[in-house]
């Protein structure tokens, strides 16, 4: 299963393809889109043509994207909610499934704290898939991406009291071993 995850923003989109093979994560794609300098509008319309040519390009067959965080200010929300529409829009358009997933249940399923920091996200997707972001936002969109995959292998809860230990175990289930790093069978 191929899965997009979208870290929307304005100013930065990040994304994330990974391919999932039984257990074995690979980063087909990954990166941010940067549009520049420009007007709002134009700003979104490069994004959208951006994440058209991907998911054109990597063909994903469904889209993971982070919620609205709330604690924002409500100018910094309307923004961002007008980033996360553009990246719904694409998705939809290209008729894909869209999954929304709230920032520190990504960050649970990533890296087993779901208040992870910048460093620790940069840190596991290093480790996890051997990817070397630049950028948070990059970073984000692949843990995004593994959220996903994590709930759709190990069908993970959408809600209750068991929810957070089912994310651990599932995105443990997605980890390499010590002997994966090591290179031993």
């Amino acid at each position: 299963m191929i899965v997009l995850g979208i870290d929307p923003g304005s100013r930065r989109c990040g994304y994330g393809v990974v391919a999932r093979e039984g257990a074995r994560l690979t980063v087909v794609e990954s990166g941010v889109l940067v549009p520049g300098d420009l007007p709002m509008a134009q700003r979104l319309g490069r994004i959208l043509e951006g994440l058209d040519a991907l998911i054109a390009r990597a063909r994903p067959v469904e889209a993971s994207v982070e919620s609205v965080f709330s604690g924002a200010s409500p100018r910094s929300a309307l923004v961002l909610g007008q980033a996360r529409g553009v990246a719904l829009a694409a998705a939809a358009r290209a008729g894909l499934p869209v999954f929304e997933y709230a920032p520190s249940e990504v960050k649970l399923a990533f890296t087993g704290n779901g208040r992870a920091g910048k460093d620790q996200m940069l840190r596991t997707a290093r480790m996890l898939l051997g990817a070397a972001p630049d950028l948070s936002d990059e970073a984000d969109a692949l843990a995004i991406a593994v959220c996903h995959l994590a709930r759709r292998a190990f069908a993970v809860p959408a809600a209750g009291a068991g929810r957070a230990a089912a994310a651990r175990a599932a995105a443990a289930r997605l980890r390499p071993s010590r002997r994966d790093h090591r290179g031993t069978p």
